[in-house]
């Protein structure tokens, strides 16, 4: 059955505002239109119900009896209608997923990715954000977080996804212009592309030596970067040797573009870790979706 009669939607939401500050000027400033815009509102409210809802005998915003009595019915169903609302759009928010990263771990290794989620999870709304040098992951604000970490951090949910091991790479080109690799020796014949050591977890080439027992050697020249992402762009480019980790990296080397140089590699301890806030949370549909996915890939 259609549902009539109703009043102008504009005119009722001026009506309800005026009522309720006991004022035009609040009320214009409210829904940011002039007090005139407001008068006229209202009363194109009274002309359609044939009813005065406002006592102008009076300076100040008097209700008339019939005006109580509409203002209380109509701000009941507008409130309704505002929950409704609310529970509506609350439903599509729960069809979104934040996930926090690294850079590097966006771009090389989870967006690659996606497309597969999103052929089997159709409507969910992903939402990726890049955090380095992050100090606390208690601190990230998001749904899930996804992070290279030599070990479980303290107080927080965390899944080991997959184990790493760490080897030098570079161009096919650098390659050949180094014919003489052949050992962990030779690479002091080469350009490091040298991982700035403020980022936590990651191996350095001095620690790589180190763990797996060889004695250190210095590069010929070293290029420090702040950001693992250009270090892959720096060896993709050819210009030095990188260490590179085989998630990340994979990719690359079964595509051809960049090549182990020497087999030797260091097992680590590390891992991929999903980690998830802790508390009494219900983990929406989509969110569980997501984790699922990310826990069956390799």
């Amino acid at each position: 059955m259609k549902i009539q009669p109703l009043p102008p939607f504009k005119a009722l939401i001026a009506f309800e505002a005026t009522a309720r500050l006991a004022s035009f000027t609040r009320a214009a400033s409210e829904l940011n239109v002039t007090q005139g815009a407001i008068s006229r509102q209202i009363a194109l409210l009274e002309d359609m119900l044939g009813a005065h809802l406002l006592d102008r005998t009076t300076r100040s915003v008097c209700l008339t009896p019939t005006g109580e009595q509409y203002f209380h019915a109509s701000r009941e169903a507008l409130l309704a209608l505002a929950e409704a609302t609310h529970q509506v759009k609350r439903w599509h928010g729960d069809q979104q997923v934040t996930v926090a990263t690294s850079t590097a771990l966006a771009s090389l290794w989870l967006l690659p990715r996606i497309p597969e989620f999103n052929q089997r999870h159709e409507g969910v709304d992903l939402r990726i954000v890049a955090y380095d040098h992050v100090k606390d992951y208690r601190k990230l604000e998001c749904d899930l977080a996804v992070y290279y970490c030599k070990a479980a951090p303290p107080d927080i949910k965390s899944t080991p996804i997959c184990s790493e091991a760490v080897f030098p790479i570079c161009s096919p080109a650098y390659r050949s212009r180094h014919p003489m690799l052949s050992t962990p020796q030779d690479l002091g014949q080469c350009t490091w592309l040298w991982l700035d050591e403020s980022e936590r977890d990651w191996i350095s080439w001095t620690e790589w030596f180190r763990r797996l027992g060889l004695s250190p050697v210095a590069p010929r020249n070293k290029i420090n970067l702040n950001s693992y992402a250009m270090v892959i762009q720096a060896a993709l480019s050819g210009q030095g040797v990188a260490l590179g980790w085989s998630n990340l990296v994979d990719p690359y080397l079964k595509a051809g573009t960049l090549v182990r140089p020497i087999p030797d590699a260091l097992q680590t301890e590390g891992q991929f870790f999903v980690l998830e806030p802790t508390g009494p949370h219900e983990r929406r549909r989509s969110v569980t979706s997501f984790r699922q996915w990310l826990l069956s890939l390799e």
